[in-house]
């Protein structure tokens, strides 16, 4: 379901309105600093609103929607630098299931994450990273035992909802593994940006349960849904930042002048600008696409992947060179857009992915 222009601004007004009431920097901070990562009482706010159930069909206790209003909801979120597992649980998890899951695997999953009561992660990609089918290394023998690892994998230490993407004798296949299940450990990464928690899954015989009979079709459709919620995440970010931006160009004073007032920083703010519409283009092109299950939904998710996780990186980049000195300190927020900006470089594929399957649907 896709609802208007006018309720999906209104959803988006809903949405940032909580969130510059409740994970303003300082609740940022907090949350970074804590054991979990994430406010779970924000997170109940959202769930009451109907965000973490957004892509949950209303039978199974959500809303219902589409990329379309996944992706504006992401736009604020990642103004707000929302330390949540919003795209892990409500995004990527939510879009597996209902891509792989039977009737009875929706009844019994969805529901818990619709609700914020269970929050959801997907192994998908081994040590190299690439988020493709040669990337698993998760296997699983006739009985549906996994042996291997997952890493990268997004808020895994909160999840009690585990699905892992593993090699079956017939192809890629999703199951579903219970947090205390034997043979699964996880382990806490160090990870550069402290918004987005990551984990390494190790599995040793570890018994799972087959969701469906969908392969890495169902993996990669919940992919797409994820790439464009991180693009609007990556908008929404680079705009802020280039907000607070153009606001200190205006109030900082050197020479008796703003600084705004020099050319060069006129045109290095001129430059980012194209870079935040660019961007924002992209991100609502591909929602759009998706949304219409168009022919053209890989070629403009893929452009959206790579296109405003660069811009992001290079407003962030060039906005601490505009702050100048103080862009460089801890206690200013910049360089935590940064960090999310190098995280969304490398998550559900990088830059170089999401060129060839940009290329690949336009038949290069």
């Amino acid at each position: 379901m896709t609802i208007s222009v006018a309720e999906r601004a209104e959803l988006r007004t809903a949405v940032g309105a909580l969130l510059a009431e409740k994970c303003s920097e300082d609740d940022v901070r907090r949350a970074m600093a804590s054991d979990e990562g994430f406010d779970r009482d924000l997170w109940r706010q959202l769930a009451e609103q109907g965000v973490v159930g957004m892509l949950v069909g209303a039978d199974h206790g959500g809303l219902g929607f589409g990329a379309l209003e996944s992706e504006a909801v992401a736009e604020e979120t990642g103004a707000a630098l929302l330390p949540a597992p919003f795209v892990s649980s409500a995004v990527l998890t939510v879009a597996l299931i209902n891509a792989a899951g039977s009737d009875d695997d929706k009844q019994r999953l969805l529901p818990g994450l619709a609700d914020g009561s269970a929050i959801g992660t997907v192994a998908v990609t081994g040590p190299s990273g690439s988020w493709t089918p040669e990337g698993v290394d998760v296997r699983a023998d006739a009985d549906g035992r996994l042996t291997g690892t997952a890493h990268y994998v997004t808020w895994g230490q909160v999840a009690d909802v585990v699905l892992v993407v593993a090699r079956t004798a017939s192809g890629i296949a999703v199951f579903e593994v219970a947090p205390d299940a034997p043979g699964f450990q996880r382990c806490a990464v160090t990870v550069f940006d402290p918004t987005v928690r990551l984990s390494t899954y190790t599995f040793t015989a570890t018994p799972g349960r087959r969701l469906g009979t969908a392969g890495w079709e169902a993996v990669q459709e919940a992919l797409d849904h994820a790439i464009i919620a991180s693009a609007g995440e990556h908008v929404g970010g680079a705009r802020r930042l280039f907000d607070m931006t153009v606001e200190y160009l205006k109030t900082r004073i050197q020479f008796g002048r703003q600084i705004g007032s020099f050319q060069a920083l006129k045109h290095m703010a001129a430059d980012l600008l194209l870079d935040v519409e660019s961007a924002t283009s992209a991100a609502r092109h591909a929602a759009a696409e998706k949304a219409a299950a168009s022919e053209n939904a890989i070629g403009a998710t893929a452009l959206a992947g790579f296109a405003c996780a660069e811009a992001y990186q290079n407003i962030s980049m060039q906005a601490i060179q505009m702050h100048g000195g103080i862009g460089f300190t801890w206690e200013h927020p910049a360089h935590l857009f940064l960090r999310r900006a190098r995280t969304g470089m490398q998550l559900f594929g990088g830059a170089r992915l999401h060129r060839e399957r940009y290329l690949v649907s336009k038949g290069a």
